[in-house]
C-alpha cells in the first residue's frame, strides 16, 4: 500500500532528509586520494549520531556500515573497507538517516581528484537524468513517467540502464512501496498523489546494463566492469509538483 504522509510525517522527513544533505556536505572534503572507504564510513556515522539521528542502513537485513560506497565498476552496495581512493576513482556514497523514526535516502557519485572524460560524461549524464526523472514528479502523473523520462534520456547517451535495482518509496520504513523504475513506459503505473514521498535514484552504467553481485553478498557491479554512477534525492509530491527534501 502507497501511503500519503501527514503534515507530521512530512515535517520529520523534511528533518532526516536535511541531515542527509549536511552529511554529503560534511563528507565532500574528505573525498580524496588515500583516505579509506572505512574512515568515511566512520566520519558519516558520527556526524549523523551527532545529529541525533541513526544511520538506516546500519543493520539493515544485516549490513554492517553505515553508508553504502561503491567505486567505479560498483554500482550500489559497497561495503566500506580499508580500500584506499585513488587519484581517477569516482565514489557513489548512498547516505540514509533516520530521525524519529523517519527516513531520508540520498546518493551522490563524487570524482577522485581529476578523472577521465568518459567518467565525467557519466556522472554529468546521470546526474541531469536523476532532474529528468524529478520533473515527471505531480499530482496525476504516473510513475511510469518519471522512468520513462529517464530511461529516454540514458538511452540518448547510449548509457546502460540498471533494471534490477530501482527506487522506492520512503516513509517510516526506507522502503516502502511504490517501486520506482529507471525504465518504462508513460502513463503506467501508480498515480502520483499529493503527500506521497518518494526517491527516484537513476543508476546508470558507461557500458553494460548487465549486473552481478559479488561473493560478499551485498556489492553490485557492472558485467564488463564498466564505471557505473548513482544518483538519488527523496522527494515529496506536492499539490503543483516536488520538494526535493535530501536538498539543501
Amino acid at each position: 500500500m502507497i501511503k500519503i504522509k501527514s503534515q507530521r510525517e512530512i515535517d520529520l522527513m523534511r528533518q532526516a532528509g536535511h541531515i542527509v544533505y549536511l552529511t554529503h556536505q560534511y563528507l565532500k572534503p574528505y573525498i580524496k586520494e588515500g583516505i579509506t572507504t572505512k574512515q568515511l564510513d566512520k566520519l558519516a556515522e558520527d556526524f549523523i549520531r551527532s545529529k541525533n539521528a541513526i544511520p538506516s542502513c546500519k543493520g539493515y537485513e544485516g549490513y554492517p556500515a553505515t553508508l553504502c560506497v561503491s567505486i567505479n565498476e560498483e554500482v550500489v552496495h559497497g561495503i566500506p573497507s580499508n580500500r584506499k581512493l585513488k587519484k581517477g576513482d569516482i565514489v557513489s556514497i548512498d547516505v540514509c538517516v533516520c530521525y524519529k523514526g523517519y527516513h531520508g535516502d540520498s546518493a551522490w557519485t563524487y570524482p577522485v581528484g581529476e578523472i577521465s572524460n568518459s567518467k565525467k560524461e557519466l556522472l554529468l549524464y546521470t546526474e541531469q537524468a536523476l532532474y529528468e526523472g524529478l520533473n515527471q514528479i505531480k499530482p496525476g502523473n504516473r510513475i511510469g513517467d518519471i522512468s520513462n523520462a529517464i530511461e529516454l534520456y540514458a538511452n540518448s547517451h547510449n548509457l546502460g540502464v540498471v533494471k534490477e535495482l530501482v527506487g522506492h518509496g520512503v516513509g517510516s520504513s526506507l522502503h516502502e512501496e511504490p517501486d520506482v523504475p529507471n525504465y518504462g513506459k508513460k502513463s503506467t503505473g501508480p498515480i502520483l498523489k499529493e503527500g506521497m514521498v518518494i526517491a527516484v535514484e537513476p543508476m546508470l552504467n558507461y557500458g553494460t546494463a548487465d549486473i552481478y553481485m559479488l561473493e560478499d553478498g551485498w556489492t553490485i557491479v557492472t558485467d564488463d566492469d564498466s564505471p557505473s554512477a548513482h544518483f538519488e534525492h527523496t522527494v515529496l509530491v506536492t499539490k503543483d509538483g516536488y520538494e526535493i527534501l535530501t536538498g539543501e
